[in-house]
């Protein structure tokens, strides 16, 4: 499957004026993470295990 069929999401830290982006996009093993404004870049693929532990730290208050 390439990266142009998959359903990519958006953060929803992003905002509307085209900065900062990051696109996200779930398959049954792996997360893939990318840039929305360098989508041609191959994006990065990380576990879902390992986005999960990243997920739960980003949004831990203490850190």
């Amino acid at each position: 499957m390439s990266t142009t069929e998959l359903a990519w999401f958006k953060s929803s830290y992003s905002g509307g004026g085209g900065g900062n982006c990051v696109e996200v996009a779930v398959r049954p093993e792996t997360v893939l993470v990318r840039d929305s404004k360098d989508i041609e870049r191959q994006p990065l693929a990380v576990s879902r295990e390992a986005w999960s532990a990243f997920t739960t730290l980003a949004t831990d208050s203490r850190v």
